[in-house]
């Protein structure tokens, strides 16, 4: 960093032409105190990732309920593996939503309005959370492409 001292020279004449004063004060800047752009950048990564776990967790929250909703439609035997691995997986997801609206079922296909609900109600949760980041520390894929670009 160069030094940002400067020199302020003040020359007064009195009235008698003898006598000048002379007045010489130094003026130092206080150091402006900013972030290494490394530390910059590792912090822009840090909340990238961040946004890209959550939209990954959503992916697989999403791909269980689909299925769910699905395998429920089709009228899947509950009790064969595949279908029990989802069932048992996606239960604790679909849950909280069970009972909002009755389910509509014709022979041995369900119609599931509360996987659509979960389905939708979590897809809301994670774009707001994304966007809750986004209001308070705002950054966009090209700006960390440019960060690395920079960087490399």
């Amino acid at each position: 960093m160069e030094d940002q001292t400067r020199e302020e020279i003040t020359t007064v004449e009195k009235s008698s032409p003898g006598q000048v004063v002379r007045k010489i004060s130094r003026v130092t800047p206080s150091p402006i105190q900013t972030e290494h752009p490394q530390k910059v950048f590792q912090k822009k990564k840090v909340i990238f990732r961040s946004y890209q776990i959550i939209w990954y967790i959503l992916s697989i929250i999403e791909v269980l309920l689909i299925f769910r909703f699905l395998l429920k439609m089709i009228g899947a035997n509950p009790f064969s593996g595949f279908t029990n691995l989802i069932y048992s997986l996606s239960n604790p997801l679909a849950l909280p939503f069970i009972g909002v609206v009755s389910p509509m079922a014709s022979g041995t296909s369900i119609f599931e309005w509360s996987t659509v609900i979960a389905g939708i109600v979590y897809l809301l949760l994670a774009y707001g959370i994304v966007q809750l980041f986004q209001f308070i520390k705002p950054i966009t894929p090209d700006e960390v492409d440019k960060e690395v670009d920079s960087n490399a």
